[in-house]
């Protein structure tokens, strides 16, 4: 946006500089951005198989009752999403390339990412590894207006990570995110303050955060298809078909979003589950899958420079129905070792199961970064020894891959180290 200064002899040397500070009130009112990576996993993938390019390619392990993770443009144009189970991805796109998902890679692309976004801005929240909100308007005297800024973001991820990125810019975090999915994949969109009312009032329903698919039938009953309509409708109505959230709903549909981009950066949690390619009873095969979780947690953990307070296990039962337990140590862990008796405890806890068990997950929540934690010395030494051998084979696991070495417990016995 540029301004043209004019005024009578009198005004010149302050008229300028009113412009210029108008021009930047004017800007900082749009100086949020919701920058989202396009299908991130796949994406990352494909910087090594160029040859994948166009082509319908899914992030996903091909068992029966995995789920997609991520799915190229192309997979995504014959229906499927992420978090479909892969059966059915892979009979509605049978032609699909599947690559197993390296998760390690991810992060180490994401951590990347994130620091892309701290040298614009102070003002980052991540949502999630290839997602995040920035206010820039701290950063428009140094970079340029928002709609710049947005530009320097998409230029430096395609030319530093050799993926894509989608940006959305307005005046609010809800806006913004709308913005972002609507100019998918590679795109950039910014919605003028001036512009929010007529531009959320063209969209369906559906856009509005907390109206699902459920909900939108509900509010098509009443004639309220558009965000319009919701806009429209008394706060009273909506408050008797949707409850409390019926006044969020309608405050939405104002673009009214107060809440300001708050910085986090630290991740909440880190952990890993397993879906059984059969339900199973067996208690020794459950028990090996929370050790394989507990080394891939605390991989991470260690790789992301964390150390966990919490410790948490999540176990799904064949009906569907989900349990978890958690427990806090005394001293925090990286250790998959340590993570590993706190997660057989904690089964242990749950007594005799009435049923087989369809998933198992460990979860190491209360993050803290490694070099601020207060460290308890323990009086084992075994600790110390789990913790350094653990050490040595994510050395060897960066160089070699993630198999080159596995405890034993985890080998299978049916094959051979070099069949793994």
């Amino acid at each position: 946006m540029s301004q043209e200064a004019s005024g009578s002899a009198q005004s010149v040397g302050s008229e300028p500089a009113r412009s210029a500070q108008d021009a930047l009130r004017e800007q900082r009112r749009t100086s949020i951005l919701h920058v989202d990576m396009d299908a991130f996993f796949v994406s990352v993938e494909l910087r090594g198989r160029p040859d994948l390019r166009g082509k319908p390619v899914i992030v996903g392990f091909p068992a029966e009752r995995s789920v997609v993770l991520s799915a190229s443009y192309e997979a995504r144009a014959t229906g499927v999403k992420s978090a479909m189970p892969m059966a059915i991805a892979m009979r509605m796109c049978p032609g699909a390339v599947i690559i197993h998902p390296r998760h390690k890679l991810y992060y180490e692309v994401s951590a990347q990412l994130m620091e892309i976004f701290a040298s614009i801005t102070d003002l980052v929240e991540p949502l999630s590894v290839d997602e995040a909100f920035l206010d820039v308007g701290g950063a428009i005297r140094r970079l340029g207006s928002p709609l710049d800024i947005g530009h320097l973001i998409r230029k430096r991820v395609r030319s530093e990570l050799g993926i894509t990125a989608s940006v959305g810019i307005a005046g609010t975090k809800f806006v913004a995110k709308i913005a972002s999915t609507r100019c998918k994949p590679d795109g950039i969109l910014q919605i003028d303050a001036e512009d929010t009312i007529p531009y959320l009032h063209s969209l369906p329903v559906n856009a509005l955060w907390g109206v699902g698919g459920k909900t939108a039938e509900v509010l098509a009953r009443l004639g309220i298809r558009t965000v319009a309509d919701v806009a429209a409708t008394p706060v009273a109505s909506l408050k008797k078909v949707l409850g409390a959230s019926g006044e969020h709903v309608h405050r939405l549909s104002l673009g009214i979003d107060p809440r300001p981009v708050t910085p986090t950066r630290l991740e909440k949690s880190i952990g890993a589950e397993e879906t059984f390619a059969t339900d199973s009873a067996d208690d020794a095969l459950v028990q090996r899958e929370l050790l394989r979780l507990s080394h891939r947690t605390a991989a991470r953990l260690r790789s992301s420079g964390m150390l966990a307070r919490t410790i948490a296990l999540k176990l799904r039962y064949a009906d569907f129905s989900t349990v978890t337990r958690s427990r806090t140590v005394h001293t925090p862990v990286d250790s998959a070792q340590l993570i590993y008796q706190v997660a057989v405890q904690l089964l242990e806890s749950l007594g005799a199961r009435s049923m087989s068990v369809r998933l198992v997950g460990v979860r190491a929540e209360q993050l803290e970064p490694a070099g601020q934690a207060s460290l308890q010395l323990s009086l084992d030494r075994r600790d110390d020894n789990w913790r350094a051998a653990e050490q040595a084979l994510d050395r060897v696991a960066e160089r070699f891959g993630s198999k080159t070495l596995l405890p034993a417990r985890l080998l299978d016995p049916g094959k051979t180290p070099d069949a793994q």
